[in-house]
């Protein structure tokens, strides 16, 4: 109820929220809303009260509307008040994150009728099935969704429950997870924002993934797809956001254990040779690799003041340990383990029913290490220990606080501050830094190996900096104010990330075969091999330094507003307007990106109750979402990298498989070349990007219908395109920028120009080139003068469903995807070549790279058809299955350049040319479809008040592993490259997991 005091506070909070820049805005999705109708009878009143003490009560409008917003998730009774009187109840209603729940006490038009009702109680069940209050593409597991449906236990897994999204590339994890990643509606996996409990925990390095919760902790896991609204940013693919649970008025308590045992785990075929002289012959034995998985977790919760503080707490530790036999070209037989603890802690209190503040805990933690054996691919046997691998231990902790103010019915003041922490440690015991990485042993000179490979015990190619870390700081202050028929919603939303002492180095000797009588490479200019002693049949080898070491931060801010207007009884708009800020900092926190002009995304869309009981919803948005560039982008373009290539003839190779009898091959430097001249040099950081560059962003637009059949069916359809208007990358290409610039008239040295220069391809970028007397030339150089296409990414998707919500007995979904994803960029990353660079791929350095790159782009999965749900089969006994059914991925086939196959700019087989044919994208064919039928059973006796739970999971029970990823390199038809077309990756096999649960 309002008060003189609640009053006067709501006057000092808004002052104080104004003189802090905030507008007015609601949190990020952590909280759910009830809406309705009701009898307009004065002083009539609706009440929500949740099972954590949580009482908010709102006055019914003279329209008969009522909206209780920005309420914690969890159980709430609704009750109608008349004259201090409560004279209707829904019970159990259990809340959705993000979403509206329709609460009425009585049907449009007959609010009259109402006004004499007795003291009466509904059950939720009748509550509508479809949210008419939400304009977005939103998907929300429920925790008693998770007990029962067959999943992997990610929050990716969870994800690729949602219409459009699908796997990512295999060889693509999370950093600190180690889980593999998801693509929403065609974007790229690093594309996507992860929050947990409102703070942003996405990657600040490289944005592969975030941190999530304890599997048992999730009390539900929003996935918005599209559409969302200006509340979310830094995302042109999909946002994943966990709830945690929350302690209640009862104390529960429960322990879990999983077993995923070797024997009941199938196995991916043996991937084998497909091309030139090894045709048929194995790389890759996976037919003796095994693993067994143990999980262990416990949580409790409850109040430590009924009704005033609650706790929760939840654990969990994973341990997998398994061998996995690698390649014939490394044929070694790590035994491994992985140990992967989680914890999570919520404390919430209710300082009054104006005020709360919730403080919430979790850590993640994953740790590797591995014994390295020598196995013999001829007898299929495994000798004496050769090596150690290369240990790792990554962690991330978070802690926020939240406050929420209900100022006066109508005003919500938020504030949260979170803080992540993350670690990356890696070592490798018995390091012998005298050993050198051999790399392309099968290229070795079968003249001097007899055919037999020979390497050492180095499995180091690149050591990472043991004092790696990184932190991200998220500051939001938003509120929310109901004004009459429209709510205003607006805030700021900040975000800092640093990552310190990141870096890497590398050396290694790299073995090839080639023309000998062609240049290796033409820019910069390698000669033939023929010209050195050893190199007439084409044999050469180079010596590869690699070395990155830097300190960087990135700020992001942004500011947001968001009107919902209630038209009408059935029209709701939703109008929405965010603007981001980005920058970006060298290692001498000197800004070498500053987009910080106005870039607006507006956001727009409407909701249509078409018959005004919530049975038929027809809903649209169109809005234009920004994307930040990570902190790992400095590392090569903005520190100081060391990239280079030695090259040399031999004419012999000793027993640690280096080569003897080495002879210079003619370059353009005389010595080590560099094809983006990162000879370790930090650039001006005026002259890293070019001076008119904008962030990354794209447009999307939805539109689409839910309809209720029946009180037992809803389905619905929904369209979505998606179109990437601008990209950032980096473009190499310094010869066509010298060349425009001592076509103005400028006097430079095009050897001082920088290796690459981030860069929005497609478009007119103007670059700072340094003169002679300390200032800077300007350049402009168009798309056309590059030789570069326009930027292209498209995506558009139908999508239909047909769902029956849990009924007491039984729930089920089925949706399908018709998509298309294509154009001449795949993102931030690519995937048919498994690149992770960051805004720094192979696409856009030269000109001649980007002739045929339009086609099918690599998250392309034409048909998707998702089934899932669960059958309450007798009293004791619970069924649930998950089927997903989806398309291979587009492949690729990469060669060298033109009908001469010539190596142009020296990136050798990196040209969308195969055999000296123009070859776009997805012209080599698919992968094959994908079938994964997976299902669970579980037994909660009577006998234990179904306390106690027996479970059992089954995973892809047809035992289907085929391939998702083939390499894409095919080489030139001189010196074709045998690993061409042979599988890198398999889809994960079957496998059996065992469990008991025990909940009081």
């Amino acid at each position: 109820m309002k008060n003189p005091t609640s009053i006067r506070l709501s006057r000092i909070s808004l002052a104080l929220a104004m003189a802090l820049g905030s507008s007015i805005a609601l949190a990020q999705s952590t909280t759910g809303s009830i809406f309705g109708q009701a009898p307009t009878a004065e002083g009539e009143t609706v009440q929500a009260k949740s099972s954590s003490g949580v009482t908010r009560e709102v006055t019914v409008g003279s329209d008969g509307r009522y909206t209780v917003g920005s309420l914690p998730l969890g159980t709430y009774t609704v009750s109608l008040v008349q004259g201090g009187k409560v004279v209707d109840t829904r019970a159990d209603i259990t809340l959705r994150v993000g979403s509206g729940t329709e609460v009425s006490f009585v049907s449009a038009g007959n609010a009259a009728a109402a006004t004499s009702l007795g003291s009466v109680t509904v059950s939720a069940n009748t509550m509508p099935a479809i949210d008419v209050s939400s304009v977005d593409a939103r998907t929300v597991i429920t925790s008693q969704q998770l007990a029962k449906l067959p999943l992997a236990r990610s929050a990716e897994a969870i994800a690729l429950l949602a219409p459009g999204v699908v796997p990512g590339y295999s060889g693509f994890t999370s950093g600190t997870t180690g889980t593999s990643l998801v693509s929403f509606s065609g974007s790229s996996v690093t594309e996507n924002a992860y929050y947990l409990n409102g703070f942003n925990t996405t990657d600040p390095l490289s944005g592969f993934g975030g941190i999530s919760l304890p599997y048992g902790a999730i009390d539900q896991q929003e996935i918005l797809s599209g559409g969302y609204g200006a509340a979310y940013g830094r995302s042109d693919g999909g946002v994943i956001s966990q709830s945690g649970k929350r302690g209640t008025n009862e104390w529960h308590f429960g322990a879990q254990v999983l077993w995923t045992p070797a024997f009941a785990r199938g196995t991916s075929p043996d991937s084998y040779y497909v091309t030139g002289a090894k045709d048929g012959d194995i790389y890759r034995r996976y037919s003796q690799n095994n693993s067994w998985e143990t999980t262990e977790s416990a949580y409790v919760g409850g109040p430590l003041i009924k009704d005033k503080l609650f706790f929760f707490a939840a654990v969990e530790g994973d341990k997998r340990s398994g061998n996995s036999i690698g390649p014939v070209t490394s044929s070694y037989n790590t035994h491994y383990q992985y140990n992967n603890p989680k914890w999570y802690a919520k404390v919430d209190w209710n300082i009054n029913d104006n005020n709360i503040l919730e403080l919430t805990g979790a850590s993640t933690k994953t740790s590797y290490k591995g014994n390295l054996y020598n196995y013999d691919y001829d007898t299929k046997q495994t000798s004496g220990l050769n090596s150690f691998d290369t240990s790792t231990k990554n962690s991330a902790q978070v802690s926020i606080a939240k406050y929420t103010s209900y100022i006066t019915d109508d005003i919500t003041l938020t504030a949260m501050y979170g803080k992540q922490k993350m670690t990356y440690f890696s070592q490798t015991p018995g390091y012998d830094p005298t050993l050198t990485y051999i790399s392309g042993s099968e290229f070795e000179n079968p003249d001097i190996t007899g055919g037999n490979s020979i390497v050492n015990s180095q499995t180091v190619l690149t050591a990472n900096n043991p004092n790696h870390r990184a932190t991200s700081n998220n500051l939001r202050l938003d509120l929310s104010w109901k004004l009459g028929d429209h709510t205003i919603t607006a805030g700021i939303d900040n975000l800092d990330s640093h990552d310190i002492d990141d870096g890497q180095t590398g050396s290694a000797w790299i073995y090839a075969f080639g023309d000998p009588n062609t240049p290796i490479s033409g820019s910069p200019f390698v000669a033939a091999p023929g010209t050195g002693p050893g190199g007439q049949t084409g044999y050469y080898v180079s010596k590869y330094l690699y070395s990155t070491s830097a300190s960087v931060r990135v700020k992001q801010r942004a500011q947001y507003i968001e009107d919902s207007w209630q038209v009408d009884d059935r029209w709701l708009v939703k109008v929405g307007l965010r603007n981001d800020q980005f920058t970006n900092y060298n290692p001498d926190a000197q800004a070498y990106l500053r987009m910080t002009k106005p870039q607006w995304a507006p956001r727009l869309g409407f909701s249509w109750d078409v018959h005004g009981d919530s049975t038929l919803k027809v809903y649209a948005n169109a809005g234009r979402y920004y994307l930040a560039m990570p902190a790992s982008v400095a590392l090569r373009a903005a520190a100081g990298s060391l990239y280079t290539n030695e090259y040399y003839t031999y004419t012999g190779i000793d027993a640690n498989g280096n080569p003897t009898g080495l002879t210079q091959l003619a370059s353009a430097t005389g010595g080590a070349v560099s094809a983006n001249n990162e000879y370790g040099q930090a650039p001006d950081p005026k002259t890293v990007a070019s001076s008119n560059i904008r962030s990354e962003y794209q447009d999307e637009y939805l539109l689409g219908f839910t309809q209720q059949i029946n009180p037992d069916y809803i389905w619905g359809m929904k369209a979505q395109v998606r179109k990437l208007r601008n990209i950032l990358d980096d473009i190499c290409d310094t010869g066509t920028i010298a060349n425009k610039a001592q076509a103005l008239g400028y006097d430079i040295d095009p050897s001082t120009l920088n290796g690459c220069y981030l860069s929005n391809p497609g478009r007119v970028n103007t670059y700072r080139i340094v003169n002679p007397a300390g200032g800077y030339y300007s350049v402009d150089v168009t798309k056309d003068d590059f030789g570069m296409p326009h930027a292209k990414r498209s995506y558009y998707g139908l999508e239909t469903f047909l769902e029956h919500p849990f009924d007491g007995t039984w729930q089920a979904k089925i949706d399908y995807v018709y998509s298309r994803s294509y154009g001449d960029s795949e993102g931030q990353v690519r995937s048919d070549i498994g690149q992770s660079d960051v805004s720094a791929t192979v696409d856009w350095d030269f000109g001649k790279l980007m002739e045929n790159s339009n086609g099918l782009l690599s998250n392309d999965r034409k048909h998707q058809l998702k089934i899932y749900g669960s059958w309450q089969v007798a009293p004791e006994w619970m069924l649930s299955g998950n089927i997903a059914l989806l398309s291979g991925t587009p492949k690729t086939c990469l060669g060298y350049y033109g009908a001469d196959e010539s190596n142009p700019v020296g990136y050798g087989s990196y040209y969308h040319y195969c055999a000296g044919m123009p070859s776009a994208p997805g012209a080599a064919g698919r992968q094959p479809w994908q079938h994964i039928v997976s299902i669970s059973a579980e037994y909660r006796p009577v006998w234990a008040d179904k306390k106690l739970g027996f479970n059992v999971m089954i995973y892809n029970m047809l035992n289907e592993s085929v391939a998702t990823s083939t390499y894409a390199l095919y080489g030139n038809s001189k010196a074709l490259n045998t690993n061409y077309d042979r599988i890198n990756y398999f889809s994960t096999p079957r496998y059996v997991r065992f469990g008991i649960n025990y909940d009081f």
